[in-house]
């Protein structure tokens, strides 16, 4: 990828093979002393490092076949091959409006000519998202292109173009955990992990190292995007350190799926996001990262839009008016 722009500072450096860029992150400790309420300015130097050349990116997501997986994998194929479909309210064309790195401008400075803005996928070499390659898992056996006719999403115009590519897309089974998400899933999880704690995250990584060796992608990014779980309990002893929660592990205790999913991304050397909010990040998940120098990151998506929804759907049922939808999903 050709660079459009360079940055001439001390704290720059364009090496061979990546960029290297030094901050200063200040902040302020307080505190008390003898009644004197005290502030000590305090700066911490981080040195950020990004790759040259852009990487084959592979992302696998957990829930592929839920309404994200599906809506997020299906946004991608109609952009990488250029589809538009008719609606009631006349032709759409595929485009990344929405996206944040595709559609937004960043003010480099001032000019001779005034403020000058560049692309922000300009700004550092960055994957297209055409080009990311995805997989992922699901307790759901459907394939994703009858899951995206479950999810109800998309025109139908528009999902009839992208059957043919999706109905190819199966997703890997997935770790059900009953006591950790919705009675509703039940009728869903016909495509599970058995066995115990241990043998699930090994058959995740597994999955990892498949995904890698059969698409040949240079990098993975796991993203948790299914149910929202149920808080796991903070257990001294069990998930508070990092060698506690690889020992819960194998003995089967107090473990959610989806900090299951971290660990074994964890251990793959994958970058983990989690989408929903949930307490994933157990201290003995953090600890881990951090020995292992993974990035993690993330606690929600979407819960915000979600619950302003709930709130206006009860107001309008109040009101005596059904609600078929919101933004494509079904609410009642």
């Amino acid at each position: 990828m050709a660079e459009k722009f360079k940055i001439e500072s001390p704290n720059v450096r364009y090496l061979k093979d990546r960029i290297e860029a030094d901050y200063n992150y200040d902040t302020a400790q307080v505190y008390e002393e003898n009644g004197v309420t005290k502030v000590k300015p305090c700066s911490t130097k981080f040195t950020f490092r990004t790759e040259r050349k852009v990487p084959k990116l592979g992302v696998m997501l957990v829930g592929w076949g839920g309404n994200n997986g599906t809506t997020v994998t299906a946004a991608v194929l109609a952009n990488r091959m250029g589809l538009s479909w008719m609606t009631k309210t006349g032709k759409k064309v595929a485009n990344y409006y929405g996206s944040l790195f595709q559609s937004s401008t960043v003010c480099l400075g001032c000019g001779p000519e005034g403020d000058v803005y560049i692309p922000f996928r300009d700004l550092l070499p960055m994957v297209h998202p055409n080009d990311i390659v995805f997989d992922g898992w699901d307790i759901s056996s459907l394939n994703l292109a009858d899951a995206m006719r479950r999810a109800e999403v998309l025109d139908w115009q528009l999902q009839e173009q992208l059957r043919p590519y999706m109905e190819k897309m199966q997703p890997r089974p997935s770790i059900y955990l009953p006591d950790f998400i919705a009675a509703n899933q039940e009728e869903r999880a016909d495509h599970v992990i058995h066995g115990t704690k241990a043998e699930q995250v090994q058959k995740i990584r597994e999955d990892i190292q498949d995904f890698k060796r059969t698409s040949g992608v240079d990098k993975v990014i796991v993203l948790w995007t299914a149910n929202t779980e149920r808080f796991c309990d903070l257990i001294p002893g069990v998930n508070d350190t990092a060698d506690n929660l690889l020992k819960a592990i194998e003995l089967g205790l107090e473990v959610s799926p989806s900090t299951m999913f971290a660990v074994a991304s964890i251990l793959e050397g994958c970058a983990y996001i989690n989408g929903s909010p949930q307490n994933t990040f157990v201290p003995g998940a953090i600890e881990l990262a951090v020995r292992r120098s993974v990035f993690i990151g993330g606690d929600d998506f979407k819960s915000g839009q979600t619950k302003i929804k709930s709130v206006l759907v009860d107001f309008l049922v109040s009101a005596g008016l059904k609600v078929s939808g919101c933004d494509g999903h079904p609410c009642i």
